[in-house]
């Protein structure tokens, strides 16, 4: 079993090749690069293309909701996207906050630091910068953000209870998320669950949900509501990787589900800076 941060360097290689690949012959999906056919391409990711302030040269087809749409960000605001790879919930979230707010994305892949910087200037915004760190340890200041995205990201990451803590110290009291990610109901095969490209591409970092709404609710946020679920299936193409016909077969006749959920939740009013137990 690999560890932490073995996991971790295994998203960023991987992350970095999609960042870097022609928009053309990307394979853009949550599978990421390599780990899906292109003709699966796109079974998590949503149509961003309706929303106000999409730029297609930010959008890797990298998600598995629309966090942003659902995040009720308001003129001024200050917001915060984690995971924000080329930029696209950023832009997204500009078109929100308007020219008095401002949009910090933070990614911890170079590469796609590099490229959302690159479409901002090509944008000419100047109220939006992204910054390189791990969300586990965000490069921000305590009670900043009146809004927090993410999308298809926390899955990615090992210490997921470690970045809900640091998503309830960033947030201003009051302050809230509208987060994306893939959750389980269920147990996985273990060959998925030992497969790095897997990890990678969102599946096997998954947690069980109500493991991840409790992790919410124990990191002390309220009101914390599903405003949107899908169910997702893998192709057989991409479980014919890890699995054998029977295996398949027994796979789609359990009570294994995947799920891509946008989960809302506050900072209540009167908190102190930090989660619960971490001051």
């Amino acid at each position: 079993m690999a560890t932490d941060e073995q996991m971790k360097e295994i998203v960023k290689q991987k992350y970095s090749e999609i960042a870097l690949q022609d928009k053309a012959t990307n394979a853009a999906s949550c599978c990421g690069s390599g780990c899906c056919s292109t003709e699966v391409y796109n079974i998590m990711s949503d149509d961003y293309t309706t929303l106000e302030g999409y730029h297609p040269d930010a959008d890797l087809g990298l998600g598995c909701g629309l966090p942003t749409q659902f995040a009720k960000i308001r003129q001024g605001d200050t917001v915060i996207d984690l995971g924000s790879g080329a930029g696209n919930d950023c832009f997204i979230a500009r078109q929100e906050t308007g020219e008095t707010g401002k949009v910090i994305g933070i990614d911890f892949t170079p590469a796609m630091i590099e490229k959302a910087r690159a479409n901002a200037e090509k944008l000419h915004f100047n109220n939006v910068e992204f910054r390189q760190g791990d969300i586990e340890k965000m490069p921000v200041t305590a009670n900043v953000a009146d809004v927090i995205v993410s999308n298809c990201v926390l899955n990615l990451v090992p210490n997921k209870h470690g970045v809900i803590k640091e998503i309830f110290r960033v947030l201003k009291p009051g302050g809230h998320f509208s987060i994306s990610d893939i959750v389980l109901e269920g147990e996985l095969p273990a060959s998925i669950q030992r497969a790095a490209e897997m990890y990678a591409g969102c599946v096997s970092g998954a947690i069980q949900k109500q493991e991840y709404l409790e992790m919410i609710e124990n990191n002390g946020f309220k009101n914390i509501t599903i405003q949107k679920e899908k169910v997702i299936t893998i192709p057989d193409d991409i479980l014919a990787n890890y699995l054998n016909t029977g295996e398949i077969t027994a796979f789609r006749s359990s009570s294994t589900g995947i799920y891509s959920i946008t989960v809302y939740a506050e900072k209540p009013a009167d908190a102190a800076c930090c989660a619960p137990g971490c001051c």
